[in-house]
Parts: structure tokens; sequence; C-alpha cells
């Protein structure tokens, strides 16, 4: 027979686990890089930007729109790096909580 209040008590249990596991992502970075090294952003596990870092040798560059390529190609590497470790966390953090439904992305509980 099919326990109504033991599944209950099993989705509270995993939505307590899922919010503490939201609450670590603020301690996960990421940092990654474009144009060899002369951009770097940091961002954490939330997808927050956390900083970024440019090379003083193009800060004097006449060519903006290059500088912004590299700006943007910085900060879409590390925020997609972010997210795949914010899903990694989650995973490890409610596995065996959730059965394991085709389908299920734990990526759409607020990462």
């Amino acid at each position: 027979m099919f326990d109504m209040f033991g599944m209950m008590g099993k989705i509270k249990e995993a939505q307590a686990k899922m919010k503490e596991a939201q609450e670590k992502l603020k301690d996960v970075t990421v940092t990654a890089e474009s144009g060899a090294g002369l951009v770097k952003a940091t961002v954490n596990g939330q997808r927050q930007l956390l900083k970024i870092e440019i090379d003083e040798s193009i800060m004097n560059v006449s060519d903006r729109e290059m500088v912004n390529d590299l700006v943007v190609a910085a900060v879409n590497n590390a925020m997609l790096t972010a997210g795949e470790r914010a899903q990694e966390e989650m995973r490890k953090h409610t596995e065996g909580l959730i059965p394991n439904i085709p389908g299920l992305d734990l990526g759409s509980f607020g990462l």
C-alpha cells in the first residue's frame, strides 16, 4: 500500500537538503578565461559574477570591440562551468532522496 505520510516526509527532507545545497553553492567558485588569460571571470555556484580581471596589456587597446568580446567570452565560459558544477553539487547533496525520474532536471530548482 502507498505510504502517503512517508512520501511527504521524504519530500520535506529532500526540500531541506536542496535548500542547504543551494546555500552552499555560494562557496563554489569557478574562474574561466579568454584570450589566453587576458580576461578572467570568476563566478559562484549561484551564477553570480564575482570578479573580472583584465590584463593591463589590453587596457589601452584601441579595439574596444575585441576587449568586449573577450569579457563576454570569459563570463559566458565561467557561467557555463558554474552551472555544471552547481548541478553536480545538487546531485551529490540530494542523492538517494529523490527517485531517479527521467527528465527531472535539478537545475530547475532555483539554480
